[in-house]
């Protein structure tokens, strides 16, 4: 493929389209879907961390007025625990487990039972009226206790090595041998990491309203990153049929990977279906914190040898990553990118999937990645103040090029990790000026990216304009991208191009939006549809020339003879042409669906300036750089706002988020009062610099830069409060008790 170069719209800050909707409170998200005749659904939580369920009476919640539906388990399809059933990386044996309990409550607000009434008061009123008969059973939230030879097992079917355990899973990758590496290697630094938990903080909690009429025919409205996924995920929860579902995407309030697995509308269908009414369901805030999916915490063993030149020849990582209480941690993220940046002979990157009692791990932007590199990157850090190498330069040594194997398989094409940490090092910010408790940190990060299917649909309107469908949530700015691709394409001003989000009736089917795949796969069937749309423009002009159509160019918008020898012509707009469609063969519009290849992996490399207050042991991030190989910055306003986006979550893991469980095993800060996020008074500006190195496998050059930004940032942190205080601290997050408990160390 071609790559667009000379640009009148690709590369523009374009207005996003959806922007007035969303500051004028017009943009419809799942919460505000009304309909005549809707009940409420409310769930009884589990309040054990790990309880067998002896069994649930749910009688007297049934004869409350206002109630007219309860579900169970009982009514979820059980999917039996010896056979995986895939859909995506999802498991549905776990799935069924985690939407309702079954055998067992496995964490503090497990569902157990849900219920529908008309209004929200007497549905939460029926939850207290259920008789759910526990036995308690011991319980084990942290890693350490959790692979202890005897600790409490949550599943008793699952082995590791032959007997129950609460590892789930193991991945290995690697390279070369690791033990002639080590045996190479001059200096040598090895060092253990611990993270916490985090939540991915998006403002718009789960909801949904779920209609099913007296044929079966499902209506869901509801916030997720994925329709494709809500319909396929309700359909196997259910038993119903994938088409007697439709599935309608609405205005999302972010999600960061948190909104990719079904919670709520399995429920709100079984609960419609058995009551003849939609349902509705929105969860609270301590509900998202309690329920939902965190990311894993984590320990890590980084171990990385080299020559005394500064030369890496050997790295090993051992990372144990909670899954919760069910199996799926992003070990996958943690093993094959930490690593990635590096050419390095011997490598050898181990995970293991850990189940303890807590809430099912959902992913969160890079999932794994962002562990993993803390680990990484504080090692490499250590490695430069050993070897007395600047710490950029000692990653410019030993930096992944073309050429460079991966120790996850692939041999990388031509990437642009190089070119970030030049221009991380020519930057004005790593040689300013630092004052007293003042430090300066830097790491490097990278993610793979994806493809996968997508579809869209791009139709001419009768009076010349453009609607484009594309069948995937917009998070990451993929409508004004869209927009600006196709305007391009046509040659026309984008404000003349409308994009849609189409729902699973109305466009084929479409990927998550998650693993920065949305832009790289949907620019590539808008662009093929646009194609064979400007392939018709081409075909009707010719007809009213009477001309072969390869005598006609599409250009600025309009047909023209391709040649002086083609004709005299005056050229016919896109609105003349539209005008002319019924008589000339009918509308004019092309769909493609494909399932796209050629995803090119990211890379960033981050600069950050800290401060540390000695007397009350706050860390405040004074100044920050983000450099990162965009490939194509399509909207760069877009671009600069995931990058930036990217960085502030970071700081918040790295400084002040994480989960706290009291003595009891539940939750103790379920709330955004206590659960600390970084506000706009956290932060300094967030600076960017793009870097771009076009991926030469897509038409317009687009690599996925949505994950990328977070991987770097705890490193970079971590990094920046040891050059301030000669202090280096292995577990995060560094928030103001541990820093102080640190320094009176």
């Amino acid at each position: 493929m071609n790559v667009v170069t000379n640009n009148k719209w690709i590369g523009q800050r374009t207005i996003r389209p959806d922007g007035v909707d969303k500051v004028t409170g017009r943009a419809a998200f799942a919460a505000d879907t009304n309909m005549p005749g809707m009940i409420w659904g409310k769930v009884l939580r589990s309040p054990h961390p790990h309880a067998r369920i002896k069994s649930i009476d749910t009688s007297k919640a049934e004869a409350l007025p206002g109630v007219k539906a309860v579900v169970t388990a009982r009514d979820i399809v059980d999917f039996p625990v010896d056979k995986s059933v895939m859909l995506g990386i999802q498991d549905m044996r776990w799935m069924c487990r985690n939407v309702m309990a079954r055998e067992k409550a496995l964490f503090p607000g497990h569902p157990i039972a849900a219920v529908a009434a008309t209004t929200e008061a007497i549905a939460a009123k029926a939850c207290e009226l259920i008789e759910v008969d526990y036995e308690v059973l011991p319980w084990t939230v942290e890693i350490d206790d959790a692979i202890k030879p005897d600790a409490p097992i949550l599943h008793e079917f699952l082995k590791f090595e032959g007997k129950p355990s609460n590892i789930a899973g193991r991945l290995e990758v690697k390279k070369g041998d690791i033990a002639k590496g080590f045996a190479e290697a001059e200096v040598v630094v090895e060092r253990t990491f611990t993270t916490r938990p985090v939540h991915q903080g998006y403002i718009e909690p789960h909801a949904c309203l779920v209609s099913v009429a007296a044929d079966n025919k499902t209506t869901i409205w509801s916030s997720s990153q994925g329709q494709f996924m809500v319909r396929a995920m309700t359909a196997y929860l259910t038993g119903f049929p994938q088409s007697d579902i439709r599935a309608i995407p609405a205005e999302i309030g972010g999600g960061f990977g948190g909104k990719t697995i079904v919670y709520l509308e399995p429920l709100a269908t079984l609960l419609a279906k058995k009551s003849g009414r939609p349902v509705k369901m929105v969860m609270t805030r301590e509900e998202v914190m309690r329920a939902t999916g965190p990311t894993s915490g984590s320990k890590s063993t980084v171990k990385i040898g080299a020559k005394k030149d500064g030369t890496i020849v050997a790295a090993q990582g051992t990372f144990y990553l909670q899954a919760g209480a069910l199996p799926g941690s992003p070990i996958r993220g943690a093993v094959g990118c930490s690593f990635s940046p590096y050419d390095i002979p011997h490598v050898l990157s181990v995970g293991f999937d850990v189940l303890s009692n807590r809430s099912k791990v959902a992913a969160y932007r890079a999932p794994g990645a962002p562990i993993g590199a803390y680990a990484v990157e504080c090692v490499m850090d250590e490695l430069a103040e050993a070897l007395k190498m600047d710490p950029l330069e000692l990653r410019l040594k030993n930096a992944a090029k073309q050429g460079t194997k991966a120790a996850h398989g692939p041999v990388f094409p031509r990437i642009g990790y190089i070119e970030t940490l030049e221009a991380a090092k020519a930057h004005p910010h790593y040689t300013a000026p630092l004052g007293k408790f003042q430090g300066r940190g830097v790491a490097s990060g990278f993610w793979f990216n994806a493809g996968g299917e997508s579809s869209a649909q791009v139709n001419i309107t009768e009076d010349g304009n453009v609607v484009v469908t594309t069948g995937h949530p917009d998070i990451g700015g993929s409508r004004a991208a869209i927009a600006n691709i196709c305007a391009e394409l046509l040659g026309i001003d984008y404000r003349r191009v409308s994009v849609l989000i189409g729902d699973t009736a109305t466009v084929g089917f479409s990927n998550l939006t998650g693993g920065s795949r949305v832009l790289f796969a949907s620019a590539m069937v808008v662009t093929q549809s646009t194609d064979k749309i400007i392939a018709t423009l081409r075909e009707r002009a010719a007809k009213i020339w009477e001309i072969d159509p390869d005598a006609v160019k599409w250009e600025n918008g309009a047909a023209h003879p391709a040649s002086p020898n083609a004709g005299q012509f005056e050229p016919l707009t896109l609105a003349e042409l539209a005008a002319k469609a019924p008589s000339m063969g009918g509308p004019i519009g092309a769909g493609v669906q494909l399932n796209t290849e050629g995803a090119e992996g990211g890379f960033g490399t981050h600069i950050c300036d800290v401060e540390v207050d000695v007397e009350l042991g706050i860390v405040r991030v004074i100044r920050y750089t983000a450099v990162q190989d965009v490939g194509r910055a399509v909207h760069p306003s877009y671009v600069e706002g995931q990058m930036q986006g990217g960085v502030a979550q970071g700081i918040g893991w790295a400084l002040n988020e994480e989960y706290i469980y009291n003595k009891q095993g539940t939750v103790d800060n379920p709330g955004f009062l206590d659960y600390r996020m970084p506000v706009c008074s956290d932060l300094p500006m967030l600076d960017t610099v793009m870097v771009e190195v076009p991926n030469p496998k897509h038409p317009q050059g687009v690599k996925g830069v949505g994950e990328v930004p977070l991987v770097p940032v705890m490193a970079a942190v971590a990094n920046a409060v040891h050059n301030a205080l000669g202090k280096r601290f292995y577990a995060l997050p560094m928030s103001p008790p541990k820093v102080l408990e640190e320094l009176e160390r």
